[in-house]
C-alpha cells in the first residue's frame, strides 16, 4: 500500500519542478484544472518523483506510453538535460506523438495498443540500461501522482469526493494515498473499463479497449497497485463516449477549457447524472489533461452555430 508518507516526500521532492495547478467552481462542483500541469497532464507529477528519487543513469529514460506519460516523461528528460525513448502503439493521438519529439525524445511507434508498446519498452531496456519509468504500476508513479491530492486537500479543505479519470488507475491510487478519508470516484468510459473490470473479478482483469478516450485511458487491465489501493475502497462509474465528448464541449464552450477526452472523462460522469454527489463535502473534478487537437472544437462550434 502507498500511504500519505510516501505522498508527503514524493511532494517535497518534485514540489519545486511541478505547477500548483489551479481550481474553478463550476456548477454546483470545483474544477481541479490539472491541465494546465507541464507537459499538459498529471503524468509530470510521478515521472518526476520516479526519475529524482531514482537517479538517471547515462543511458537516460524509457517509457511505454498511450501519449501523456511519453510527454511527460519527454519533458522531465528535456528538464533534467538526459535523453529520453519513448515507445507507443499506433492508437496514440499523432498531436501527442508529436509533442513528444518536439521535446527531443526519440519515438517508436510499435503495436496497435499500449501493451505492445510496453513490451517493446521492456525488451529494449534490457539493451540500453535506461531507467524505465512506468505510467501507472511503479510505488514512486503512483507516490507522484498523489501529489495532486496534497494540493486538492490545501485549495478545497471541505473536499468531500474526487472525481478522477481512471485508466491503469495510477491517478486515483495516488490522489486515494494522499485523501485516506475522501471518497474516490474511478470514473471510466463504457468501452476502457479496466477498474470496473477488476471489481467485477475481484481482481485485475484483461478487457477490450474501444473507446475515444483509449490514447489516454486506454490501459488493458488495471494495475497491481490501484487494485490494492482501490479495490475496497473507490467508486466505479462508467460513461459512454458521446457523453464524453459533450463533457469535452461543454467545458470549452462554457469555460474555454480545452480538455482532451480523457481529461473530460470525470466531468461527464457528473453532466450526465451517473454520479451525483452527497450532501457531505464539495466535489472535485479533476480535469487531468488537455494534450489534444483543439481543431475539432472550433468544428463542433460552427455546426452549432
Amino acid at each position: 500500500m502507498i500511504n500519505r508518507v510516501a505522498v508527503d516526500a514524493a511532494y517535497g521532492r518534485i514540489r519545486s519542478r511541478v505547477r500548483e495547478t489551479p481550481i474553478m467552481a463550476f456548477d454546483e462542483v470545483v474544477l481541479k484544472l490539472e491541465l494546465f500541469q507541464h507537459a499538459g497532464s498529471f503524468k509530470t507529477r510521478g515521472s518526476f518523483n520516479s526519475a529524482l528519487a531514482q537517479g538517471v543513469p547515462e543511458a537516460g529514460l524509457i517509457a511505454a506510453s498511450g501519449g501523456n506519460h511519453g510527454i511527460a516523461v519527454a519533458h522531465v528528460a528535456r528538464e533534467l538535460g538526459v535523453a529520453a525513448e519513448i515507445f507507443v502503439p499506433t492508437s496514440s493521438a499523432a498531436a501527442k506523438v508529436a509533442k513528444i519529439r518536439s521535446l527531443g525524445a526519440a519515438v517508436h511507434v510499435t503495436g496497435d495498443f499500449y501493451a505492445d508498446a510496453q513490451a517493446a519498452c521492456d525488451a529494449r531496456v534490457a539493451e540500453s540500461g535506461a531507467l524505465a519509468i512506468h505510467p501507472y504500476d511503479a510505488p514512486l508513479t503512483v507516490a507522484g501522482q498523489g501529489t495532486l491530492g496534497i494540493e486538492i486537500e490545501q485549495q478545497v479543505p471541505e473536499v468531500g469526493a474526487v472525481l478522477l479519470a481512471t485508466g491503469g488507475g495510477g491517478l486515483a491510487a495516488g490522489v486515494a494515498a494522499a485523501l485516506p478519508d475522501v471518497e474516490i470516484v474511478c470514473v471510466e468510459p463504457a468501452g476502457a473499463n479496466a477498474f470496473a473490470a477488476a471489481v467485477a473479478a475481484g481482481k485485475p482483469a484483461p478487457i477490450e479497449v474501444d473507446s475515444v478516450a483509449a490514447d489516454s485511458l486506454g490501459a488493458r487491465q488495471l494495475g497491481n497497485i490501484p487494485w490494492t489501493q482501490l479495490g475496497e475502497r473507490a467508486t466505479s462509474v462508467l460513461v459512454e463516449d458521446d457523453a464524453i465528448i459533450d463533457a469535452r464541449y461543454d467545458l470549452w464552450d462554457r469555460a474555454q477549457i480545452v480538455a482532451e477526452h480523457g481529461g473530460a472523462t470525470a466531468w461527464a460522469a457528473m453532466r450526465t447524472g451517473a454520479w451525483r454527489p452527497s450532501a457531505d463535502g464539495t466535489t472535485v473534478v479533476v480535469v487531468c489533461g488537455g494534450n489534444t487537437d483543439p481543431t475539432d472544437l472550433a468544428a463542433i462550434a460552427s455546426a452549432d452555430s
